[in-house]
């Protein structure tokens, strides 16, 4: 079997499965089709009981295609139990969108291989501007559904996603919120370039943000170092190093599909003090 016939397999498993949610059963997620360009993505959309129109997050995921179909599963009922419309994209060439191009990953091992780690930052921040459309187009969808309150909308990323959550922030004025988890915990102590373009993207943003990671994640620093910034410019922050998860540094950088109880107070507080109270 394929990894995209497995990946189908596995979420058609994760949206036959209601999830109770404070003594209501949850709906399976939609799949919904984002226009990018002239790309087709698609994504998992996750809706909260109760009446619409509800607070909303779109969630970054990391590079690569992907092949693991419970990573959507992990989060999106989380954050409807907490009232969230949650939309899982994915970006082009990953999960339910291979079909649409290259995914990041695939791309930045190509160029390790063929032009080592400096040609590999490089692509990176290459890929950082071109995908940080898909997740633009992510953003005008959710907020264009009749079932989001479009003044209420976040933004939330992992890894590679993390990057992109905070250049888009630093685009999109309009959003409450910013989380992000492990952003650049693998590549912060290989590039200097992505380094100064996340500590210039915090610099310009001004809603509030939330940084974590894991203990053991690849490297705190990206976090520390941007948290650092943020305070020097007095601006709203929040920083979190959880205890370490797992006993590798890549099981410690996805911890939030694996261990989303450790962060989940801490990042539902965060979010309903920003997002929904306003």
């Amino acid at each position: 079997m394929t990894n995209l016939c497995v990946l189908v397999y596995g979420l058609a498993l994760i949206m036959a499965a209601p999830v109770c949610c404070q003594g209501q059963s949850l709906s399976p997620p939609e799949t919904v089709v984002v226009q990018s360009g002239a790309l087709k993505l698609r994504g998992l959309l996750w809706w909260p009981a109760g009446r619409r129109p509800f607070p909303a997050v779109l969630f970054n995921h990391g590079s690569g295609s992907i092949p693991e179909p419970r990573l959507p599963g992990s989060l999106g009922p989380v954050f409807a139990r907490h009232g969230y419309a949650f939309l899982w994209l994915f970006r082009r060439g990953a999960g339910l969108s291979s079909d649409q191009g290259a995914d990041s990953g695939t791309l930045m091992a190509r160029a390790l291989a063929e032009k080592g780690q400096e040609g590999r930052n490089e692509v990176q921040l290459q890929l950082q501007e071109v995908e940080l459309r898909d997740v633009m187009a992510g953003l005008a969808f959710l907020r264009a559904h009749p079932g989001v309150d479009g003044g209420r909308v976040a933004i939330a990323g992992h890894s590679f996603g993390g990057q992109l959550t905070l250049l888009a922030a630093e685009q999109d004025t309009g959003l409450r919120a910013v989380v992000t988890f492990g952003a650049a915990a693998g590549s912060w102590e290989k590039s200097p370039e992505l380094r100064e373009r996340l500590l210039v993207a915090v610099r310009n943003i001004q809603i509030p943000i939330f940084l974590t990671h894991a203990a053991n994640d690849f490297s705190v620093l990206p976090g520390q170092v941007l948290a650092a910034e943020l305070a020097r410019l007095k601006r709203p922050h929040e920083l979190k190093i959880y205890p370490a998860f797992g006993d590798t540094p890549e099981i410690g950088h996805r911890a939030v599909y694996s261990d989303v109880a450790s962060c989940e107070a801490d990042v539902f507080r965060f979010l309903d003090e920003h997002v929904r109270s306003r």
